[in-house]
């Protein structure tokens, strides 16, 4: 019986060109190799199976190439190439760091470092999973990462790079491996499942390229499971049974539930969903995403960011058009906002069905709300019509005939709608208070301007008023602001002409604190003396008071002062203060 190899490594990548989604990376080393530029050492990072330690592989095994294409390529014919492929090289050495990431076991690989390869130009070193090496491991390799003897090369993989020390990353050259796109990793399963004569449905393979999240090792192993599962045929149903994923009907489903304000059968829809299994905090999450692709397929330009089969793309098309963008917005925020309730609550089931409660009344409290806006157009504000105001929803679930009495259940139907959370409702309300609030500010700023007084309004201060000022303006800093208390307190101001005021301080440092706070206490002076045309400039001394020491300039000229030996110190050990 024929062992049976998994997808991932029967289709590994052995060449450049048909490593997936990393375009720019298999480019730049074939560059590197066509102009003979190689770094003794390379970093390659990236997220779980998105072809680091591939292409480590084949750019180990193209470098070693006697005979390379034209296309820069190994040629898989000579003895270097024959032997790799064989798993019998004595030029290529992988370490795992995960299980190898003590001194002693980098200290073997230094000493293996010396011996030169026997077929081929280069001996090199994949050390796979990197960041768990120790710190001591860590320092023991980094003289010979900088400076290898010249046949070795080295190449680093990790999915955590902040991990490494910056001595390691700055002696390395750095690629960032992208995520695999959901288009890339469905396209290649399309190629994988005609290699094997599998009948594969396309939106089964976009869930499976979905759930890899981003890693194509991750895809090709759902793919095998799902064959193992179904067999040489599959569909979307298959797909999602065997995945446990929450089938995309639900959602559109629900969806039209929340917009005929259908209760009931959302809730019983829910509790069917909770009867296969899934988690609430799964559904509403899913939820969430659902209304975030009816976002953005409603824009042409953002219909790109849907990543779903063509199929169920166009349902989410179709079912956009009927809705509004309030809708779909308040939607968002009250399914996010039930998402982050969802771990802190005590009764998660009932948070998820107060939720699709709110859901089922978005449309009734926008029509409420549109309903109660005061109309601009009349001159008189006319009464409004009770029974207009009702929403659609509430009047459809009240009895036929006027003098029947509602249910309980219509009751408590009521009563759910009337006092749901809507945010749509609030914006309108918000819009109109901020509305109202902008016309007020801008009369009383109009108002304030009028009222300003002239220069010619602006009365006169002597001197000593402003110094006295000045000095309750210390106290105030007192306790605040000790810093700013000692430099009002020593500095006295000057008046200028034109009711300039100047402060004359000692240094830089007093200048910068005294321009933090230079609005509030001009406006404070203002205040104080009666006078809007008052300014302030400072002004740094010339005569500085004996042994002041503030900045590290001044400190190193004042120990150099004490003692002529720092300044040879200074300079034979190319020092700076």
């Amino acid at each position: 019986m024929e062992n049976f190899v998994v997808s991932a490594r029967k289709y590994r990548p052995a060449s450049f060109d048909t490593v997936v989604g990393q375009g720019s990376i298999t480019a730049t080393l074939k560059n590197a190799i066509k102009n003979n530029q190689l770094a003794q050492a390379y970093l390659f990072c990236g997220p779980r199976g998105v072809g680091k330690t591939t292409c480590s592989r084949i750019f180990a095994k193209t470098i070693n190439c006697l005979n390379l294409t034209e296309n820069l390529e190994a040629c898989n014919e000579c003895e270097s190439c024959r032997a790799f492929n064989e798993n019998r090289s004595y030029n290529i050495h992988e370490l795992d760091a995960a299980s190898n990431n003590s001194v002693d076991d980098i200290r073997m690989l230094i000493d293996k470092v010396r011996i030169p390869p026997q077929i081929g130009k280069y001996s090199v070193y994949i050390v796979d999973e990197v960041h768990m090496l120790s710190p001591a491991a860590f320092n023991a390799f980094l003289k010979t990462l900088e400076e290898p003897p010249a046949h070795a090369k080295f190449i680093l993989a990790t999915t955590e790079k902040h991990k490494i020390l910056p001595t390691i990353l700055s002696r390395c050259q750095i690629f960032d491996f992208n995520r695999m796109s959901v288009e890339g990793i469905v396209g290649h399963l399309q190629n994988l499942a005609q290699k094997e004569g599998i009948d594969a449905d396309i939106d089964g393979l976009n869930v499976i390229a979905q759930k890899a999240d981003g890693g194509m090792r991750d895809a090709l192993s759902l793919f095998d499971q799902i064959v193992s599962f179904a067999g040489k045929k599959f569909t979307y149903q298959d797909v999602i049974n065997n995945l446990n994923v929450l089938d995309y009907e639900y959602y559109f489903k629900l969806t039209d539930m929340f917009l005929a304000g259908d209760i009931a059968g959302s809730l019983l829809t829910f509790n069917e969903i909770l009867s296969k299994g899934f988690d609430a905090h799964h559904f509403i999450s899913g939820l969430s995403q659902h209304f975030r692709d009816l976002m953005v397929c409603r824009d042409a330009n953002t219909l790109q960011l849907l990543e779903v089969g063509a199929g169920i793309r166009d349902h989410y098309k179709k079912q956009s058009e009927s809705l509004s963008v309030p809708f779909i917005y308040t939607a968002l925020n009250i399914t996010n906002r039930c998402d982050l309730d969802y771990r802190e609550s005590k009764s998660k089931r009932l948070l998820v069905e107060l939720t699709l409660m709110q859901l089922c009344n978005i449309n009734n409290q926008i029509t409420g709300a549109i309903q109660s806006q005061p109309t601009t157009s009349n001159a008189t504000v006319q009464q409004p019509n009770v029974q207009q105001q009702t929403p659609v929803a509430t009047q459809q679930i009240q009895p036929s005939q006027q003098n029947s009495t509602p249910s309980q259940a219509q009751i408590a139907e009521q009563n759910v709608k009337k006092t749901a959370e809507i945010s749509i409702k609030d914006y309108i309300q918000n819009k109109n208070i901020v509305s109202k609030q902008e016309n007020e500010q801008k009369k009383q700023t109009e108002q304030t301007v009028a009222n300003q007084p002239t220069a010619t309004e602006n009365e006169n201060f002597t001197l000593e008023q402003l110094q006295k000022i000045f000095a309750s303006l210390a106290e105030i800093y007192r306790t605040k602001k000790p810093r700013l208390h000692a430099i009002f307190k020593e500095c006295m101001p000057q008046l200028k002409d034109n009711f300039v005021v100047e402060i004359t301080l000692q240094n830089s440092l007093q200048e910068d604190a005294i321009n933090e706070v230079k609005s509030g206490f001009v406006n404070y002076l203002r205040k104080q003396l009666h006078n809007t045309s008052i300014d302030v400039v400072t002004k740094i001394s010339n005569i500085q008071p004996q042994n002041a020491v503030y900045t590290d300039a001044d400190k190193y000229k004042f120990l150099s002062q004490q003692n002529a030996n720092l300044e040879v110190l200074k300079q034979n050990l190319n020092l700076d203060f």
